[in-house]
């Protein structure tokens, strides 16, 4: 699997106005929950595996310690992104990652248990995420860009060739405290738009994960995160089935991620 390449010296954040500044000594931590298998054996993520496989040795390369959970329902992935968001190694941190991949609806990520015709929906409603990781609910993140990065569906609409992270039967407003800024320097990059599905390939994984490993790869070095999401989203322009989505982004200045350093 090719290595994220080293940074590039005209890279600069001497202006804090403009850039995170890169913190010596960081402590990286970044969270990874991969859904493959379900109750219901229809909606196995067949592919799945290499999308866990690449993210987590991307997060890996970016200096990042990967916390990894497979297979969780909606109630454990909330735990898992609470205690995450607990953990004392934030304080010396720069910045964090959290990576869900699973099916999904609009607004919410499906657990394992999910199925259409039970009375527990089984999901994990994706505002509970940003209440976890804000001021509030994680102080150590305060003021640190937190990246989010969602692979699942966002509705039904159909069309689709290959298999899709969605079932087939089946934004909330910003906060602020009154002194600071509750929900600040978030970026998200969600693998397809409000209403539409997300798709893999059964051998390769999902689009989504395999481009934007690609662009972070290439590109890590020398852009901004922001700009590595534009990069990831010109992949798909020639895709109309699927268009991934920037949401939700709060970050106030460029954040370079240095690899390698």
């Amino acid at each position: 699997m090719p290595q994220v390449a080293t940074p590039m010296p005209q890279v600069s954040v001497e202006n804090p106005d403009e850039s995170f500044i890169y913190k010596p000594g960081r402590k990286r931590l970044a969270l990874l929950i991969n859904n493959v298998k379900f109750d219901r054996e229809s909606l196995l993520r067949r592919g799945a595996e290499k999308d866990e496989e690449r993210m987590e040795f991307l997060l890996k390369e970016l200096g990042y310690e990967v916390v990894k959970h497979r297979d969780l329902s909606g109630e454990e992935m909330d735990r898992a992104v609470r205690d995450f968001s607990k953990r004392e190694e934030h304080a010396a941190s720069d910045s964090t990652f959290v990576v869900i991949m699973s099916h999904g609806k609009r607004d919410a990520i499906l657990g394992v248990h999910r199925d259409s015709c039970h009375p527990n929906p089984d999901v994990f409603h994706i505002d509970k995420m940003y209440n976890h990781l804000n001021t509030k609910g994680c102080p150590g993140l305060r003021n640190k860009p937190k990246v989010i990065l969602i692979q699942a569906c966002r509705g039904d609409e159909n069309g689709h060739v290959w298999m899709s992270d969605g079932m087939q039967d089946d934004s909330a407003a910003i906060e602020s405290d009154d002194m600071e800024h509750k929900e600040k320097d978030f970026i998200s990059l969600l693998s397809c738009t409000p209403d539409t599905k997300s798709y893999r390939d059964v051998e390769k994984g999902t689009f989504f994960v395999q481009y934007l490993v690609e662009e972070f790869n290439t590109h890590a070095h020398k852009d901004h995160v922001e700009e590595l999401f534009t990069k990831v989203m010109r992949r798909f322009e020639k895709f109309p089935r699927q268009m991934v989505c920037k949401d939700r982004t709060t970050l106030s200045r460029h954040f370079y991620l240095f690899p390698g350093l």
